[in-house]
Protein backbone atom coordinates (compact mmCIF):
# COMPACT_ATOMS: atom_id res chain seq x y z
CA UNK A 1 0.00 0.00 0.00
CA UNK A 2 1.63 3.33 -0.84
CA UNK A 3 2.14 6.33 1.21
CA UNK A 4 1.28 9.67 0.24
CA UNK A 5 2.80 12.96 2.20
CA UNK A 6 2.13 16.64 1.66
CA UNK A 7 4.26 19.79 2.52
CA UNK A 8 6.71 17.68 3.87
CA UNK A 9 9.65 19.06 5.98
CA UNK A 10 12.97 18.06 7.60
CA UNK A 11 11.05 16.92 10.68
CA UNK A 12 7.39 16.15 9.78
CA UNK A 13 4.39 16.19 7.06
CA UNK A 14 1.83 18.37 7.52
CA UNK A 15 -0.73 15.51 5.61
CA UNK A 16 0.01 11.58 5.40
CA UNK A 17 -1.78 9.42 3.36
CA UNK A 18 -1.98 5.51 3.71
CA UNK A 19 -4.81 3.64 1.89
CA UNK A 20 -7.80 5.11 2.84
CA UNK A 21 -6.76 7.05 6.10
CA UNK A 22 -5.47 10.47 6.26
CA UNK A 23 -3.77 11.95 9.31
CA UNK A 24 -2.58 15.36 9.85
CA UNK A 25 0.24 16.92 12.04
CA UNK A 26 -0.79 19.54 14.72
CA UNK A 27 -2.24 22.14 13.70
CA UNK A 28 -1.53 25.62 14.90
CA UNK A 29 -2.35 29.30 14.29
CA UNK A 30 -0.38 30.96 11.92
CA UNK A 31 -1.78 34.47 11.53
CA UNK A 32 -3.43 34.56 14.45
CA UNK A 33 -0.88 33.26 16.80
CA UNK A 34 -1.16 35.36 19.84
CA UNK A 35 -4.62 36.09 19.78
CA UNK A 36 -7.42 34.63 20.99
CA UNK A 37 -8.89 31.20 21.49
CA UNK A 38 -11.58 31.76 19.39
CA UNK A 39 -9.60 33.55 16.24
CA UNK A 40 -6.66 31.02 16.50
CA UNK A 41 -9.61 28.04 16.85
CA UNK A 42 -11.26 29.57 13.12
CA UNK A 43 -7.54 29.88 11.33
CA UNK A 44 -6.75 25.57 12.55
CA UNK A 45 -10.09 25.02 10.98
CA UNK A 46 -9.37 26.33 7.99
CA UNK A 47 -6.33 25.02 7.17
CA UNK A 48 -7.42 21.96 8.63
CA UNK A 49 -10.35 22.07 5.58
CA UNK A 50 -7.93 22.60 3.08
CA UNK A 51 -5.08 19.58 4.46
CA UNK A 52 -8.16 17.71 3.95
CA UNK A 53 -9.30 18.47 0.67
CA UNK A 54 -5.67 18.16 -0.70
CA UNK A 55 -5.73 14.34 0.58
CA UNK A 56 -9.20 13.93 -0.91
CA UNK A 57 -11.10 13.99 1.80
CA UNK A 58 -13.52 16.77 4.33
CA UNK A 59 -14.56 17.19 7.81
CA UNK A 60 -17.54 14.82 7.45
CA UNK A 61 -15.07 12.14 7.08
CA UNK A 62 -13.06 12.78 10.14
CA UNK A 63 -12.17 9.49 12.61
CA UNK A 64 -10.50 11.38 15.62
CA UNK A 65 -9.47 14.63 16.93
CA UNK A 66 -7.06 15.42 19.48
CA UNK A 67 -7.06 18.99 20.84
CA UNK A 68 -4.56 20.39 22.99
CA UNK A 69 -5.24 24.06 24.50
CA UNK A 70 -3.22 25.88 26.93
CA UNK A 71 -6.16 27.09 29.33
CA UNK A 72 -9.03 24.13 30.09
CA UNK A 73 -11.10 28.04 31.48
CA UNK A 74 -11.24 28.55 27.44
CA UNK A 75 -12.40 25.00 26.77
CA UNK A 76 -16.23 26.51 26.30
CA UNK A 77 -14.65 29.31 23.83
CA UNK A 78 -13.36 26.79 21.68
CA UNK A 79 -16.12 24.51 21.72
CA UNK A 80 -18.22 27.43 20.54
CA UNK A 81 -16.22 27.28 17.03
CA UNK A 82 -15.87 23.47 17.16
CA UNK A 83 -19.48 23.02 17.42
CA UNK A 84 -20.40 25.64 14.00
CA UNK A 85 -17.72 23.81 12.29
CA UNK A 86 -17.73 20.49 13.12
CA UNK A 87 -20.16 18.06 10.48
CA UNK A 88 -23.06 17.28 12.54
CA UNK A 89 -23.85 13.65 12.87
CA UNK A 90 -20.38 12.81 11.78
CA UNK A 91 -18.40 14.09 14.71
CA UNK A 92 -15.54 12.29 15.34
CA UNK A 93 -13.51 9.98 18.28
CA UNK A 94 -12.03 13.35 20.32
CA UNK A 95 -9.80 14.29 23.15
CA UNK A 96 -9.20 17.66 24.79
CA UNK A 97 -5.98 18.07 27.06
CA UNK A 98 -4.98 21.31 28.85
CA UNK A 99 -1.07 21.26 27.37
CA UNK A 100 1.76 23.62 27.02
CA UNK A 101 2.56 24.40 23.05
CA UNK A 102 5.82 24.51 20.95
CA UNK A 103 5.38 28.21 21.98
CA UNK A 104 3.59 31.02 24.16
CA UNK A 105 1.54 32.42 21.39
CA UNK A 106 -0.41 29.31 20.12
CA UNK A 107 -3.34 28.12 22.43
CA UNK A 108 -4.71 25.61 20.68
CA UNK A 109 -3.52 23.06 18.48
CA UNK A 110 -5.72 20.32 16.63
CA UNK A 111 -4.29 17.37 15.19
CA UNK A 112 -6.83 14.60 13.02
CA UNK A 113 -7.24 11.35 11.32
CA UNK A 114 -9.78 11.24 8.58
CA UNK A 115 -11.00 8.29 5.91
CA UNK A 116 -10.55 9.03 2.43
Amino acid sequence: MSIQRFETGPRMSQVVVHGNTVYLAGVVANKSAGGSVTDQTKEILSIIDGHLAKAGSDKSKLLSANIYITDMKTFQEMNAVWDGWVSAGNTPARATVEAKLAAPQYNVEIMVVAAK
